[in-house]
């Protein structure tokens, strides 16, 4: 063979191992950024639902956490749970409440005879200064709700073809402006968590006294693929249907609302959660809502609008 048809023969070869490595890296990068079995539509959803009663769902609760606790039971790692409360509680009173638990998170309301008010996911790592600064953080969300409900009103102008949509908006500022005062003060409005830690542990949170319910959730393994329902204290009876979109706009699209989908939120205790339970398809997000975000068991502040039928302007 002469020195020219080696070369070609080389130089093919050449060619043939360099797709094959590009290839290699494709494949490789491909199975780094796209893991088999990582459906970005699996959200596990702990709490109480629509169609659900209140009671049912704290017996179901009680009884997972008997079953998880039982000695003739396997021995369980650290697991996360839901806390429901039976009050509304303010920020110093829930290390007593949750002692002996890693809190992830907890969730709030101001609690406003004939309004739904938004119910407001704080994330935690220190109680309860984490949980201060979550409610100042909430005041100031409902400050500027507050300025953009105002100035809302005064487009409307003063006829009275406008005066039930512009009734509406100044009662929705009023009450974004007690919302403001009320977490400003450190008010009582806490009345659920997001907690991880043994069974026995889990055990003795329910056990206490102020403690409605502990709902475990091995099943969770990612907080930020995890959508959480408490049930409210005053809840009881069935879940009625979630209530459907204000037409008047809301500002501020319900920042605060617990259901918008979470960012990854880290517990106190750093551990990984490794359970390997099954989860279930959200086959279709509500990017709306959340967010808990976020679609939520619970009405948001503006609803009241809606509840009287005031069109868009």
């Amino acid at each position: 063979m002469d020195r020219a048809a080696v070369m070609r023969v080389v130089s093919g070869l050449a060619v043939v191992a360099a797709a094959v490595l590009v290839l290699g890296v494709i494949w490789a990068t491909r199975r780094e950024v796209m893991p088999p079995g990582d459906d970005p539509g699996d959200v596990v959803r702990v709490g109480v639902v629509q169609g659900q009663t209140v009671d049912g769902y704290l017996r179901s609760s009680a009884t997972e956490l008997a079953a998880l606790t039982d000695p003739s039971a396997p021995a369980s790692t650290d697991t996360w749970a839901l806390v429901s409360l039976n009050d509304y509680v303010p920020p110093s009173a829930l290390a007593g409440l949750l002692e002996g638990a890693a809190v992830a998170q907890v969730y709030a309301r101001v609690p406003i005879a004939g309004a739904h008010t938004q119910v407001v996911r704080i994330p935690v790592y220190r109680l309860s200064s984490d949980v201060m600064s979550g409610m100042l953080d909430a005041a100031l969300q409902r400050d500027q709700e507050q300025a953009e409900y105002e100035q809302l009103s005064r487009r409307l102008g003063g006829d009275d073809a406008n005066r039930r949509a512009r009734a509406a908006y100044e009662s929705a500022a009023r009450t974004a402006r007690t919302e403001a005062d009320a977490y400003r003060s450190g008010c009582a409005c806490v009345f659920a968590a997001v907690v991880r830690a043994a069974p026995a542990g889990l055990q003795a949170v329910a056990a206490r006294s102020g403690v409605r319910g502990v709902d475990p959730a091995p099943e969770v393994r990612q907080l930020d693929r995890a959508e959480f329902r408490p049930p409210q204290p005053e809840q009881e009876g069935t879940i009625p249907a979630e209530p459907s979109g204000s037409p008047i706009p809301v500002p501020n699209g319900g920042s605060a609302i617990a259901s918008r989908t979470p960012a990854p939120i880290l517990s106190s205790s750093g551990a990984p959660v490794t359970s390997n339970s099954s989860v279930v398809s959200d086959p279709s997000p509500d990017s709306s809502a959340t967010a808990p975000e976020e679609r939520t068991a619970v009405p948001s502040a503006t609803d009241v609008s809606a509840a009287q039928g005031v069109p868009s302007p």
